[in-house]
């Protein structure tokens, strides 16, 4: 945990990685052209921090619907569901991150250290373990050999491939 006030500036395509900061940021502002998907499931990777973030961040319904589905939300579509703080028009992304900033560290700094330590208590602990087990399956192995390779996976079935017959 970070003492000092964490802002993130979102501006392009969030996934993996990036949509976890943007999530555990004190403040996230996203471009109007930012957009927000977590694939991990489509390749097979069952990140267990996503289990535990989403459905205190964003309810378990809209959890279960990213997770499972791997599909895209604008940055509108993340704001009202909780994924991210405020959307800006894309010119004003980085006036308006520097401004919330400058807002941030305002407050007192103990007051929102103890403020920030009781939200990542909210948050609780994954299942890191579980993460690393299926690190090396042969499902993950193959997800990952058809993203590279720009395929669909070999478990999914011929009908429901995608139409253009093109990666997830």
């Amino acid at each position: 945990m970070s003492r000092k006030p964490v802002v993130s500036a979102v501006n392009g395509i969030t996934q993996g990685g990036g949509l976890m900061i943007a999530m555990l940021s004190d403040v996230a502002v996203a471009s109007d052209r930012a957009t927000f998907r977590a694939p991990e499931l489509l390749r097979g990777i069952p990140d267990t921090h996503y289990g535990q973030i989403l459905p205190r961040q964003i309810g378990p319904a809209r959890a279960r619907d990213l997770l499972l589905t791997g599909r895209v939300l604008t940055a509108h579509e993340a704001e009202q569901w909780g994924l991210i703080s405020r959307v800006v028009a894309h010119d004003d992304l980085l006036n308006a991150a520097n401004e919330i900033l400058a807002a941030c560290c305002r407050t007192g700094p103990n007051a929102r250290a103890m403020f920030k330590m009781d939200l990542d208590r909210f948050y609780g602990r994954f299942n890191r373990l579980g993460m690393e087990a299926n690190r090396w399956s042969e499902e993950s192995a193959e997800g990952f050999a058809a993203f590279t390779a720009r395929r669909p996976p070999s478990w999914i079935p011929d009908d429901l491939l995608p139409e253009d017959g093109g990666r997830l």
